[in-house]
C-alpha cells in the first residue's frame, strides 16, 4: 500500500502541471489572460484531469462506497464527495454548461491526501518490518520422521497436528508441539526475552522458532498455522498497529460533521439560488459545487499524517517504536514504569559473576580456564558466556555433549566435566549448600566443573546488567 499510494501521488503530481497550466481561474490569477489558450484546451485539461480523478481519487472513492454501506461518513466521505463533485461540474463546464471548471482545485485535493496517507503509511513501516523479522523466526522446513523411522525433509507449511519431527542440535523448532524423545535446553529468548535456557525433557511442551540447544529431540506437533504461539504474537502486533490515536479519531469525528456541513451547505446553497435568485440552474450549481469543495479541509488531510509521522521518527530516533498511538500519547501522562529485565536493564548474554572453589588442590583460574576449553565447543548461552572471560583457550581433546546435563572432554591429560546441578544429584555427588544458597537466592545460574572426578569447583553465571541501566533509573526518577 505504500508503494501503492506512492505511485498514485506522483503520477497525479505530474499530470497536475498540465492541469494548473490550462486552467482558466490559476491564468486569470497569474494575469496571462489569453495568451496560454488553444484550440482543444479544455479537451487536454477534461483528459489530464480525468485520469488523476480515476487513478489518483481511487482510494478515495473506494472509502466514499465503503463508508456508504457501513453508514459511517468520515474523511473518505468528504475527498469522494468534494473530488466528484469538482469533477462532475468541471466536465459538464467543459462540454456546454456554463461556469468555471474546477480541475486545478480537484488536482492539488488529491496529490495533498494521497502525499498525507503516504507519509502516514511510511511512518508505520517500523511495526511493519517488526512483523516481518517475528516471521523470520519460523524455519521453512522440517525433519518429519515417517512410519518407519526415516527423517523427510518437508515445508512445515506441511506439517499437522499429530505428525512428529526431529529437531536436530542448533536448529530451530518449526512448530508448537511436546517432546516425545530426548533431552535438550531451548533457548525461547526470542520470543519470551528471557536469555536463560528452558530444560525440556519428554512431556514439555516446545515454541515454534525457539532454538534447540545440544541434544536432538523428537516433537510431536501440537498446533499449526494460526494457533501457534509465534501466529497469536504477530496478530497482537497487527492489532496494535491498526490502532489509531485519538488525535486521528478526533480527526475523523470533525470529517463526519464537515461530510454532513458539506452536504447540507451544498445543497442549501443550490435551493438558496434556485429560490431566490433568476440566475439559473448552471449559476447555483457554481456556488454549490465551490461550498462543498471549499468544505473539504486539505489541512486535515495532511497534518494529522504528518504529526503521526514526525513523532514516530522523532521517537524512533531515541530507540521508541510505536506501535499503539493512543498509549504513546499517554505516555506524558506515565508516573511509574515497570522494566522487563532481560535486553533492557540487561545485556540479554551471560556473564561470570562468581566463582568458587570446592577442592583446595585448584584455584578459581584453574577452574573457569578448564571450564572455557570445554565449553568452547558448545553454542550453548551459559557455554558463551564462559568462553567470554577466558583470553588464551587451553586445547581440548574427546569433546562429547552431556544431553541435557552439560559436556566433557580430556584438557592436558585430565577428565574435565562442565555438568549442571542435575548431573550432581544423579551421579550422587554433593556440594556445600551452605556456599550455594546465595547464589540461587539471587536468580544466578550455577555450573559444576568436576575435574578427573574431582568437584573442583562451580562458576555462577548472570545476565549481566548494562552500565547505562542505573544512570538511566536515576535520571527518571529525577523526571519525578
Amino acid at each position: 500500500m505504500v508503494a501503492d499510494y506512492r505511485r498514485r501521488f506522483w503520477i497525479s503530481a505530474v499530470l497536475t502541471v498540465p492541469v494548473l497550466a490550462l486552467s482558466p481561474m490559476i491564468q486569470t490569477m497569474l494575469g496571462l489572460g489569453q495568451s496560454w489558450r488553444f484550440s482543444g484546451d479544455g479537451l487536454v485539461l477534461f483528459a489530464a484531469a480525468s485520469v488523476i480523478y480515476l487513478y489518483g481519487g481511487w482510494p478515495f472513492l473506494q472509502g466514499l462506497a465503503r463508508e456508504a454501506r457501513a453508514r459511517t461518513p468520515g474523511m473518505m466521505t468528504l475527498i469522494g464527495v468534494a473530488i466528484s463533485a469538482a469533477y462532475l461540474y468541471s466536465a459538464a463546464v467543459v462540454f456546454g454548461l456554463n461556469g468555471m471548471p474546477f480541475f486545478w482545485e480537484l488536482a492539488t485535493l488529491i496529490d495533498i491526501m494521497l502525499l498525507g496517507h503516504w507519509i502516514e503509511m511510511k511512518s508505520v513501516m517500523g511495526a511493519g518490518q517488526a512483523l516481518q523479522q517475528l516471521a523470520r523466526l519460523m524455519p521453512d522446513t522440517a525433519h518429519k520422521l515417517a512410519a518407519d523411522g526415516a527423517a523427510i525433509d518437508v515445508p512445515v507449511a506441511t506439517l499437522v497436528a499429530g505428525d512428529t519431527v526431529l529437531v536436530k542440535p542448533g536448529e530451530k523448532i518449526p512448530v508448537d508441539g511436546a517432546v516425545l524423545k530426548g533431552e535438550t535446553a531451548v533457548n525461547e529468548s526470542m520470543l519470551t526475552g528471557e536469555s536463560v535456557p528452558v530444560a525440556k525433557a519428554p512431556g514439555a511442551s516446545v515454541i515454534g522458532g525457539a532454538i534447540n540447544g545440544d541434544g536432538a529431540i523428537v516433537v510431536e506437533v501440537r498446533k499449526t498455522g494460526a494457533e501457534t504461539f509465534l501466529s497469536g504474537v504477530i496478530r497482537l502486533v497487527e492489532e496494535a498497529q491498526a490502532s489509531k490515536s485519538r488525535t486521528q479519531d478526533l480527526a475523523n469525528r470533525a470529517a463526519f460533521w464537515l461530510t454532513l456541513i458539506a452536504l447540507g451547505g451544498g445543497a442549501a446553497t443550490l435551493a438558496g439560488w434556485l429560490a431566490l435568485s433568476d440566475a439559473g440552474l448552471a449559476f447555483a450549481m457554481e456556488r454549490a459545487v465551490t461550498v462543498m469543495v471549499i468544505a473539504c479541509p486539505h489541512a486535515l488531510g495532511l497534518a494529522v499524517p504528518l504529526v503521526v509521522a514526525v513523532s514516530t521518527s522523532i521517537a524512533a530516533a531515541n530507540g521508541l517504536l510505536i506501535r499503539d498511538r493512543t498509549a504513546f500519547e499517554d505516555g506524558r501522562n506515565t508516573q511509574a514504569i515497570i522494566f522487563d529485565k532481560t535486553g533492557t536493564l540487561t545485556e540479554g548474554a551471560f556473564g561470570i559473576t562468581d566463582v568458587l572453589v570446592l577442592d583446595a588442590g585448584f584455584t578459581a583460574d584453574h577452574v573457569v580456564a578448564y571450564a572455557a576449553a570445554i565449553e568452547a565447543h558448545s553454542e550453548h548461552p551459559i557455554a558463551r558466556g564462559i568462553v567470554r572471560h577466558v583470553a588464551d583457550l587451553l586445547g581440548v581433546d574427546g569433546f562429547r555433549a552431556i544431553p541435557g546435563r552439560g559436556a566433557e572432554g580430556t584438557v592436558r591429560g585430565r577428565r574435565v566435566r562442565v555438568v549442571s546441578p542435575g548431573y550432581l544429584r544423579e551421579h550422587g555427588l554433593a556440594a556445600d549448600p551452605a556456599r550455594l544458597a546465595g547464589l540461587s537466592a539471587q536468580g544466578k545460574t550455577v555450573v559444576f566443573v568436576l575435574i578427573d572426578d574431582t568437584l573442583a569447583g562451580a562458576i555462577a553465571l548472570a545476565d549481566v546488567i548494562r552500565p547505562e541501566s542505573k544512570p538511566a533509573i536515576a535520571r527518571l526518577k529525577s523526571m519525578g
